[in-house]
């Protein structure tokens, strides 16, 4: 194995839940274990080269995010410390450090959650062609990247491999259920705010 490079996860002995763009998942009992890879993911499709230690980072970040936000939502993470971890996962030390997390299991929901305070990516597409994203209409105008009014939340289909499609509110409403889309989207605005806010105290835009 690159020792460099992490592009795949070989845990002999453990069920392998599920292989994503970047993260492979594999299932303990009730819990799981998250494995950030340093495959890259672009636009939704996975290239064919690594970021050495990007899964590292990956995990870090998230790690400071469940902390900084845990007062707003509960989360699924039980331990990131490779020592606290059954065996025989330390024995797996070299493929798991500063890059994977023990969760709870949990059943994900059918739609991403997405707040975006600044019009870019798949959002800053649908703009250009509707002068909306997801059914929010905008100000005519605006150009690439430009900061939006205010948040607006804009859910995705939780696509398995290939595009994520955004859709509307109320087509996450019929998916998930209204008072569920009402609850999720209303996390998922204070979530952004509180961290945009957070990083544009550090000079760092969080986008979406």
């Amino acid at each position: 194995m690159n020792q460099d490079v992490l592009l795949e996860t070989h845990l002999p002995g453990l069920e392998l839940h599920a292989r994503g763009k970047v993260r492979d998942i594999y299932r303990l009992g009730d819990n799981l274990l998250i494995v950030a890879t340093d495959r890259i993911s672009a636009f939704d499709y996975i290239l064919g080269s690594g970021i050495p230690r990007k899964g590292e980072i990956l995990t870090q970040l998230s790690l400071f995010w469940l902390e900084f936000l845990r007062d707003v939502v509960p989360t699924h993470l039980i331990t990131a410390e490779v020592d606290d971890y059954p065996d025989p996962l330390p024995a797996y030390r070299d493929q798991l450090e500063r890059r994977s997390m023990l969760v709870r299991r949990a059943r994900m929901l059918e739609v991403e959650c997405v707040a975006r305070g600044y019009l870019s990516g798949s959002g800053w597409k649908d703009y250009k062609t509707t002068g909306a994203i997801c059914g929010i209409p905008l100000p005519p105008g605006l150009e690439e990247s430009a900061e939006l009014p205010e948040p607006i939340f804009t859910p995705a289909t939780k696509a398995q491999s290939g595009h994520d499609i955004n859709i509307s509110f109320e087509e996450a409403a019929a998916l998930v259920g209204r008072e569920v889309a009402e609850r999720v989207r209303d996390l998922t605005l204070e979530i952004y705010r509180r961290a945009a806010t957070y990083a544009r105290q550090r000079g760092i835009i969080i986008a979406d």
